[in-house]
Order: structure tokens, then C-alpha cells, then sequence
């Protein structure tokens, strides 16, 4: 190819040279050189595009670890409340005011709702409901033998729950809901009518009937966004944070976190923070918008079904990335603490009013002064480099291989080999030998001529390399003869090796002339280091040689591979 190549330029050169016309020459090379500054232009736009991308995905990925961090507070109170769980599971405290709760729940139980209170001013209530009301699911259930203690533990995480909604918070509600029939939330319901109501609604949401031990095996943190709650009307979703809560493998309930949509649009605008240009958005798995940075509805980004799509399935591939979408550059990053994703939406215009633009404008003018000259420096010194490397490859291949066999001449051979022999023995592995030499070969000459004697070498030389793997070295070592290095290979391996080529060279007509064929044989003769445990390959060649002659004293066309004097 390289060959071809060579004569393809020469030919051109030799066209140019005998064109007598100076100024075709000179529009050829003006017209080389302008298509070539126009593709360095382009490979120019798209590094900048691409340090674009990369600039977006760095501001995008900053305010997407801010606003991680303001969501990792909520994730840890969550597990805070959850350990505490179940810890007072674990070990209840053993107050009178705790049993006499416990002892009371016995004689409500039956009732549609109840609740217990133990001290309006330090714990939240437990809202209940009958047994009757659990009885009508599987996915609940009232179990005699854990129902005190979870209570007692409902009432001491009671505490706790209160105490966090006392303080400055992020949440809109915290709330431990049972598979018992009892729940205990920050916003305890002032009615008796809306316990059973907020029970149903509770049990009956993702974020509680997605937390069993098949839907959550790794009982993780999961985030949920719905269109209603019982407390808030339609037109405000609510994103609630759940974990399901077990010990000693039985699974008592959920606690979860619930988020206003106002409380969400706040933590991604204190995220943005000085990250201005463009636009960001915090999209739930499916794709539901939360929040935006944008503080007027009429200027947020909308997509089109079909861009949603695109983006679902881009997002659905890899956790952060970009897209592009008409005039508009969307880049995407998940989170960690919350099963949603952020999004930052660049259009156009903003991207040319912005310091990228005014980067590609200098470029471009740039390019537009120094393109020609630099150009045919680097054609000139590409084609010095390529001329040389061309010529070193040439020279190093003549210098190591036998231009008739092509196969290695013997001082390559020889190298290789020795370097092989010193690997084999560091892994004590066999390393073999076969010695060629083509029987009455003198004849084949002085009947049909040296060139025919050419064929004859160069036809064996092929027969001799098919039958080889990429590991083993073959050459030629002198007129007619030839070794094989086979490393890796103990000697009877190594003679059936010989044996095959052997045979494949003796079932082989050869065209030497003009309606002229003829066959030919050779004999083999075959080393091994292991005999003597010696990797000395000159050493293994001459054992070798003295088999091959061996095998020519006792009528040539075979393979020696033990000594005969021992057989």
C-alpha cells in the first residue's frame, strides 16, 4: 500500500514537473492550501464546541454537588430517624407513661381511629386505626407479638420528630407510617375523621407500598414525586423521601420527608448561586418538571414530546452528558441523594452573547491570517518525516529478511531465536529446532537453471511459513537451507511438526519452466532443550544439522528427531 502510495505521488510530481504552465501550479497549491485551512478551521470549531460542552458540564456539575448537599442534610435526618427506630425497638424504655400507652392502644384497637397522646408538649400523637381496617390488605399487617414495642418506639421517635419540626427546616412534613395501622407525622390532624383518610392515603402511596423488602432489597433511600397529598390541593406536587424501616428482618413501616415544590425551586436557586447563564431544571426519573431556576413561568424552557424523548433516552444511558436540540444545548447530571436529575438548557444566542462566541469570532480571524502559512510548514515537514520513515522501514526490512524467501535472512534469525531461548528458559518452558535442507537441490539447478532453482526456494519458503503459528520464527540460514524456531514445543511436538511440512512439501508439483514441473523433498533434522536441558541455540542447531544429515544418509525425504546410534 505504502509502495502504491509512493508511485501514486511520484506519478503527480512527474505531471506537475512536466507541466510547462506556472500558474496552474500555482492555483493547484493555492487550491490545496485553502481546502486544508478550511478543515483546520472546522476541527478548530469543534475543540471549542467541545471545551463549550465541557464548560457547561463543570458549571452544571457544581450546582448539581451544591444542591447534593443541601438534599444530603434531609437523606442523613431521614437515617437519623429510621436508626433511632430502630434502636427504640430494640431496647423500648421501660417509663410508666409509655406502658400506660401501650396498655390503652388495647382498648382502642377496635375502634375505627384513635389516638394516643402522651404529652402534647414533648412528643406527637400515635393516629391509629382498627384492626378491622388492617385486616383488609396483605400489605399490612397488626402482629401481636411487635405491636407494644413499636408503639412505645413510635412514641420516642414522636420526640425526636417534633423536635425537628420545631427548628428551621427544609421539609414540609416528617412522619413514620406503620404496616400496623398507626402513623406519627409533624402535622397531626386536628379532626378524628382525618385518620383513617390519611392513613388510606398514606399506605396507598409509592413511597410506602414501593419500600417492601421485594421492591427495596437494599432498603435505600428512594424519592417519589406525586400530583396531590391529602393536605394539599392538585395544582401542588408533592416529592417525599422514604425508607423503610426493619429489625431483626421484619418490616415495621416507612419513615419519609415531604418536600413542597416552593421548598425544591429554593434549593435549586441557592444551588445556581452565581451560575447566571442558562437555564436550570430538576426533572424527577420520569421526566416530571420540580423546579427552575427561571423565575418567570414564561421564560422556562419547555420540550416537545418527541426532545423529551431524546432526553429520556440519552439520560436512560448514562448519568451525566449532553444533548443537542435545535438551536438549544441541554447537559444532564444525576444526583446521589435524590432519584431526579438536573438539567441545564444553553440556547444559541445566549452561547454567541456569551465569552465562547467572542472566542470563536477571534479564532476565526486568527485562522484567517496565519492558516496558509502554517499549513505548508507542516505539509512540508509531514512528507520529510513520512519520506524518512518510509525509507528507515524499507532498509530495516531488507536488513533482516532474505529478499528470494522472504522469510528472516540468518543473522535475524539468530537473534531472534537466541532471545527466545533465554525467554523459554526463564519460564522453563521446551524450546525446539528443525534444520531444512532440500534434497538435490544441485540437480534442479544445473537441469533447469538458477531460475528455477529461485522457484523451487521460494515455493519451499512459502510451504515452510504456512504451516507455523505467529509465535514461531522461520528462516533462511544458507542456498538450500533453512531452520524453523518452534518455542514453547517439546520435541515430539516438534517432529510432528516437521513431519507435516515434510509431507506438504512432498505432495507439491512446482511450475519451474514452461509445461516443465517437477517435485522435490527435503529432509529434516530436529533439537529440543529439554533432551539436555541445554537453550544454547547455536548449540541445538548443530544437534539439529547432524540429524538432518542423519536423515539424508538413510535416503533422504524424512524427519530425524532422535540420534540413531540410540534407537
Amino acid at each position: 500500500m505504502q509502495r502504491d502510495t509512493y508511485f501514486v505521488k511520484r506519478s503527480f510530481l512527474q505531471w506537475l514537473h512536466n507541466r510547462s504552465n506556472p500558474g496552474l501550479i500555482v492555483n493547484i497549491c493555492f487550491l490545496v492550501v485553502l481546502i486544508f485551512s478550511t478543515l483546520l478551521t472546522w476541527r478548530e470549531v469543534v475543540v471549542l464546541e467541545g471545551a463549550y460542552v465541557s464548560s457547561q458540564r463543570n458549571h452544571l456539575e457544581t450546582v448539581a454537588s451544591a444542591l447534593d448537599r443541601q438534599l444530603q442534610f434531609s437523606v442523613d435526618k431521614l437515617l437519623f430517624f429510621r436508626k433511632s427506630m430502630g434502636e427504640a425497638l430494640q431496647t423500648p424504655l421501660g417509663f410508666d407513661v409509655l406502658q400506660m400507652a401501650v396498655a390503652r392502644f388495647k382498648t382502642v384497637r377496635n375502634t375505627p381511629s384513635w389516638q394516643l397522646i402522651v404529652d402534647k408538649d414533648r412528643t406527637l400523637p400515635v393516629n391509629g386505626v382498627s384492626d378491622e381496617f388492617v385486616s383488609k390488605t396483605t400489605l399490612l399487617n397488626r402482629d401481636d407479638e411487635h405491636i407494644s414495642h413499636e408503639i412505645s418506639a413510635a412514641l420516642e421517635v414522636g420526640y425526636l420528630l417534633r423536635l425537628a419540626s420545631s427548628s428551621t427546616q427544609k421539609e414540609e412534613r416528617a412522619m413514620y407510617i406503620s404496616r400496623a395501622g398507626l402513623w406519627v407525622a409533624t402535622n397531626t390532624p386536628v379532626n378524628d375523621d382525618e385518620i383513617i383518610s390519611r392513613y388510606y392515603h398514606f399506605v396507598t402511596r409509592p413511597w410506602f407500598t414501593q419500600q417492601s423488602g421485594r421492591a427495596n432489597r437494599a432498603r435505600a433511600v428512594r424519592w417519589f414525586f406525586s400530583s396531590t397529598t391529602s393536605t394539599a390541593p392538585a395544582d401542588a406536587p408533592t416529592i417525599t423521601a422514604s425508607v423503610p424501616v426493619y429489625f431483626n428482618n421484619y418490616w415495621y413501616g416507612v419513615v419519609a420527608l415531604d418536600f413542597s415544590v416552593a421548598t425544591m425551586k429554593r434549593l435549586l436557586k441557592d444551588a445556581v448561586a452565581d451560575h447566571t447563564e442558562g437555564e436550570y431544571q430538576l426533572y424527577d426519573t420520569r421526566l416530571n418538571l420540580i423546579a427552575s431556576s427561571e423565575a418567570s413561568a414564561s421564560k422556562i424552557n419547555l420540550f416537545d414530546d418527541v426532545e423529551r424523548a431524546q432526553i429520556a433516552s440519552a439520560i436512560a444511558s448514562d448519568t451525566e452528558g449532553g444533548l443537542r436540540l435545535g438551536s438549544r444545548f441541554v447537559s444532564w447530571e444525576r444526583l446521589d441523594h435524590f432519584n431526579g436529575v438536573v438539567l441545564r438548557v444553553h440556547t444559541l444566542d445566549e452561547g454567541v452573547r456569551g465569552d465562547f462566541g467572542s472566542i470563536s469570532i477571534v479564532l476565526a480571524l486568527l485562522w484567517a491570517l496565519f492558516t496558509a502559512m502554517l499549513l505548508i510548514s507542516w505539509l512540508v515537514i509531514r512528507r520529510m518525516v513520512r519520506n524518512m520513515y518510509t525509507l528507515q522501514n524499507s532498509l530495516q526490512w531488507q536488513a533482516w529478511h532474505d529478499p528470494l524467501t522472504r522469510l528472516n535472512n540468518r543473522g535475524a534469525l539468530f537473534e531472534r531465536a537466541k532471545q527466545l531461548a533465554e525467554t523459554c528458559q526463564q519460564q522453563s518452558l521446551p524450546f525446539s529446532v528443525i534444520q531444512i535442507d532440500l534434497d538435490h537441490f544441485k540437480n534442479i539447478n544445473d537441469l533447469f537453471g538458477h531460475q528455477a532453482g529461485d522457484k523451487v526456494l521460494s515455493h519451499a519458503a512459502g510451504l515452510i511459513a504456512t504451516g507455523l503459528r505467529t509465535s514461531d520464527v522461520a528462516g533462511r540460514v544458507g542456498g538450500e537451507e533453512f531452520c524453523v524456531v518452534l518455542p514453547g514445543i517439546a520435541l515430539p511436538e516438534a517432529s510432528a511438526v516437521a513431519e507435516r511440512i515434510r509431507s506438504r512439501i512432498d505432495s507439491k508439483e512446482i511450475l519451474v519452466k514452461k509445461n516443465t514441473t517437477i517435485r522435490i523433498s527435503a529432509s529434516f533434522g530436529v533439537s529440543c532443550a529439554h533432551e539436555k536441558g541445554n537453550y544454547n541455540f547455536e548449540q541445538l542447531q548443530s544437534i539439529a544439522d547432524t540429524r538432518l544429515y542423519q536423515a539424508k544418509q538413510y535416503g533422504r525425504n524424512r524427519v530425524v528427531w532422535r540420534d540413531r546410534d540410540k534407537e
